[in-house]
């Protein structure tokens, strides 16, 4: 009987630190909008992609209405500081101006399901501006997805404390652009997931991404992982922070 209990405790407790039972992955391709053949290609890409148009491009409109009718989820890819040009954010600017940028960027983009942030070390620090966004986000019924470039991005946790629907990128797959190093990185997207049951991708229209997405896309099946839109991924973590952001589902930088 002591056996048999003790076998019972072992297994009980090597479930409790097994990995998730499922593993999924969401891909975001941001800069899209400025090659018509990059949208296209990026568009045709075998899976779920969200597909990140910037507002200050030659094709923002046309490819988020093409992207659309084809049942891909478009979001807007919001320049903001160090990033320039006519809708940026900067920490400087007032509130009005801000939100002026923010509904011109929206109607270069129809059909935006939410939008995350292109560059933005330094605006996405501002903790006023990025709690004035996430409340505008929530009243537009818009989402968030914190590209987290820098540390020190209070972004998630301010969507986070209004309960406003968000994630966090997790792996960048193309800061090297060689298709062995961005291999490299899809594979530790793959490994992430597993470990932590998610993970959340975010690349470019490199034709080097491309290639390595159009051939790695349609294997990842047969490695455990599942392929998700990001609106599911946003109900699958619940709001949550992945353990390198925060702790206990919490973000750090609150």
């Amino acid at each position: 009987m002591r056996y048999l209990l003790l076998t019972l405790f072992c297994l009980l407790a090597g479930a409790a630190h097994a990995a998730p039972a499922k593993a999924y992955m969401s891909i975001i391709i941001d800069d899209l909008g400025q090659s018509s053949e990059r949208d296209s290609r990026t568009l045709a890409l075998p899976g779920p992609v969200t597909l990140a148009i910037m507002p200050d491009t030659p094709h923002a409109t046309d490819f988020a209405r093409q992207a659309h009718k084809a049942g891909s989820t478009v979001i807007l890819h919001m320049p903001m500081d160090p990033a320039t040009g006519p809708y940026a954010w900067h920490p400087e600017l007032t509130l009005t101006e801000l939100a002026s940028r923010l509904d011109a960027a929206l109607a270069k983009v129809p059909y935006a399901a939410g939008i995350n942030n292109h560059m933005g070390s330094r605006m996405t620090a501002q903790r006023e501006p990025m709690a004035w966004l996430m409340a505008e986000l929530q009243r537009r019924h818009l989402f968030f997805v914190d590209s987290r470039t820098s540390a020190a991005t209070v972004a998630a946790a301010k969507a986070q404390a209004l309960d406003l629907a968000h994630v966090s990128r997790d792996v960048f797959l193309d800061d090297v652009r060689t298709r062995d190093a961005i291999q490299a990185q899809l594979q530790q997207g793959v490994e992430l997931a597993r470990r932590q049951g998610s993970a959340v991708l975010i690349g470019h229209p490199y034709p080097e991404t491309l290639d390595v997405l159009e051939r790695e896309m349609p294997r990842l099946k047969s490695q455990g992982i599942e392929l998700i839109g990001l609106q599911q991924m946003i109900a699958e973590r619940g709001n949550q922070a992945m353990p390198a952001h925060g702790k206990h589902g919490r973000y750090s930088n609150r």
